[in-house]
C-alpha cells in the first residue's frame, strides 16, 4: 500500500512538473504576441470559420510537435496519447492567454464571448507552440550534478559567489531589454496602463513573480538543479527572483523613457503603471536570460 501511494504522489508530481514545463514555455514563446493590438482587433472580428481554421491549423502543427517532443519527460509513442497530449496542449495556450487577457482588461464580463473567443485563439497560438516545444529546447540537461561539483570545489568561493550575482544580474538585464525593446514603443503599453486600475496592476505583479520563478526554478528547464545550488548575495530562489524582478522594472522603465513614452514630467502613477505593464515581458526574457548562463 506504502508503495502504490508513493506511486501516485510520484505520478501527481510529474504530472504537475509536465504542466508548470508547459506554461512556462508557453510564456516563454508567447508572450510578445499579447502587446499586439492588431491581433485582438483580427481575432475580435474573425469569423466562425476563420476561427476554425486557426485551431485546426494549430492542433495539426501542435500534433506533430507532440510526435518528438512536447512538453513531457516522455515522448508518445502511440497516436491516442499524442492526441491527448495534443489536446492538452491547446488548453494549456487558452489557459495562458486566458489568463493575460484578463488581467489586462481585453477580457472582462462584458465582453461578447465571440469577441473574446477571437481574441484568445488568435493569441493563444503562440502560446501553444511554446508549451508543445518547450521540452526540446528547454529541457534540463544532464551533467548539472556534475558541474556544480566542480564548481563548488574552485577556490575563491565568495569571488565566486558574487560573479555569479553580478553575471545573474547583467543577464536578467539583458534578456529583458531584448524583449522590451520591442514593446517599449509601441501605443499597447498607454493603451493597457489607461485600461488597468491598481488591484489588477497588483496581480500582474504576483503573477509576473510567478512566472518567473516558474521558469527558471520550477519548470525543469537547463541547469535548474545547479541554480537551486548556488549560493552568494540574492541566489536563492525566492530572493534571486524578487530581486530579478525589481532588475526587470528598471529595464522595463528605461526602455520607456528611451523611447519617449513617458517623461520626466509625467506623475509617478504613470511611470509606475506602464512600468507594471512592460514589467511582465521584461520578466520573462530576463528569466529567459538567466536560462542562458
Amino acid at each position: 500500500m506504502p508503495i502504490d501511494k508513493q506511486r501516485r504522489q510520484n505520478l501527481w508530481r510529474n504530472e504537475l512538473s509536465d504542466l508548470v514545463r508547459g506554461i512556462s514555455g508557453g510564456f516563454l514563446f508567447g508572450i510578445p504576441l499579447l502587446y499586439t493590438m492588431e491581433v485582438w482587433w483580427v481575432g475580435s472580428s474573425a469569423e466562425p470559420p476563420r476561427l476554425s481554421i486557426a485551431i485546426a491549423l494549430t492542433f495539426s502543427i501542435v500534433f506533430l510537435l507532440n510526435q518528438t517532443t512536447g512538453f513531457r519527460n516522455t515522448v508518445d509513442v502511440r497516436v491516442r496519447d499524442t492526441f491527448m497530449d495534443s489536446v492538452e496542449t491547446l488548453a494549456l495556450g487558452l489557459l495562458c492567454t486566458t489568463c493575460v487577457l484578463v488581467l489586462f482588461q481585453e477580457i472582462t464580463l462584458s465582453t461578447p464571448l465571440g469577441e473574446a473567443l477571437g481574441k484568445l485563439i488568435y493569441e493563444s497560438v503562440p502560446f501553444s507552440l511554446g508549451v508543445a516545444l518547450s521540452n526540446q529546447f528547454l529541457s534540463d540537461k544532464s551533467g548539472d550534478k556534475q558541474d556544480s561539483q566542480e564548481d563548488r570545489s574552485k577556490p575563491n568561493k565568495r569571488k565566486q559567489e558574487l560573479n555569479g550575482t553580478v553575471a545573474d544580474i547583467g543577464a536578467t538585464a539583458i534578456g529583458g531589454i531584448i524583449v522590451a525593446f520591442s514593446i517599449a514603443p509601441t501605443d499597447e503599453v498607454p493603451m493597457l496602463a489607461a485600461s488597468t486600475s491598481g488591484p489588477w496592476l497588483l496581480a500582474l505583479t504576483i503573477a509576473s513573480l510567478l512566472i518567473s520563478y516558474a521558469i527558471v526554478f520550477a519548470a525543469n528547464f537547463s541547469n535548474q538543479s545547479k541554480r537551486r545550488q548556488q549560493q552568494g548575495v540574492f541566489q536563492d530562489p525566492f530572493s534571486e527572483t524578487v530581486v530579478s524582478y525589481l532588475v526587470s522594472l528598471v529595464v522595463a522603465a528605461a526602455m520607456l523613457w528611451f523611447f519617449d513614452t513617458v517623461s520626466l514630467d509625467d506623475p509617478w502613477s504613470t511611470w509606475l503603471s506602464h512600468t507594471l505593464i512592460l514589467g511582465l515581458p521584461a520578466t520573462v526574457g530576463g528569466a529567459a536570460g538567466r536560462l542562458a548562463i
